[in-house]
């Protein structure tokens, strides 16, 4: 077989693939029906189905106002994360969570070096210096997986159709409390869902002490 008809071949079977890849689009709300912001939605196949990973290997998380930004980056295991300091001040970054530890302090203007995430989990991430400072990195084995906007709201694309778990995990859930999951079926034109979380979604910033448990 000639390399043209191979090359052929190969490009109608990838647009094949993007052809049928589609959308699950979710909007999450939490026990009052209020929408739940900062959510993070995984989506695995439910079967033996393996995917390769569509998760970032790499997350900046910045310094603004005595505030970490994002509250929660997620990135493949193995992934990375920066951090940035553009405050008026100096940071002390730690983190003490069982899947990965470290402490460094970051200056006015500063770039951490990367640091990496090698197994899967969700680690809490404070400021030693300033209290109210808190910040999360899921890291995820799912081949794909996202963050709610502020209305509760995310966009999980290229899903080829099948059938998959998507589990839900949110900053204020309860160390240890397993992640809400249920089974979705995906087909050509995508899935829509509004799943519920089992809490009542409030503002996060300045309550470090409720979640450094991981």
């Amino acid at each position: 077989m000639g390399r043209e008809i191979v090359a052929a071949i190969v490009l109608w079977m990838l647009a094949g693939a993007c052809a049928t890849a589609a959308t699950v689009d979710v909007a999450v709300v939490d026990k009052n029906a209020m929408s739940a912001p900062d959510s993070v939605i995984t989506l695995e196949p439910d079967g033996s189905q393996a995917l390769a990973t569509h998760l970032p290997e790499k997350a900046v998380i910045d310094q603004r106002d005595e505030t970490f930004l994002p509250l929660v980056v997620i990135v493949r295991k193995g992934g990375r994360v920066v951090f940035t300091n553009n405050d008026e001040t100096m940071h002390q970054v730690y983190s003490f969570s069982a899947i990965k530890q470290f402490q460094f302090v970051i200056k006015q203007g500063e770039v951490s070096a990367p640091v990496e995430f090698d197994q899967p989990g969700i680690a809490a991430v404070g400021c030693n210096i300033h209290d109210q400072m808190i910040t999360y990195v899921f890291v995820a084995d799912a081949p794909f997986a996202a963050v709610s906007d502020g209305q509760g709201h995310a966009e999980i694309r290229d899903v080829p159709p099948g059938r998959y778990r998507i589990s839900l995990w949110h900053p204020q859930m309860l160390v240890g409390e397993a992640p809400l999951s249920q089974s979705v079926t995906v087909d050509e034109h995508g899935a829509s869902l509004s799943p519920a979380l089992p809490i009542a979604v409030t503002a996060m910033h300045g309550m470090k002490h409720m979640h450094m448990g991981y």
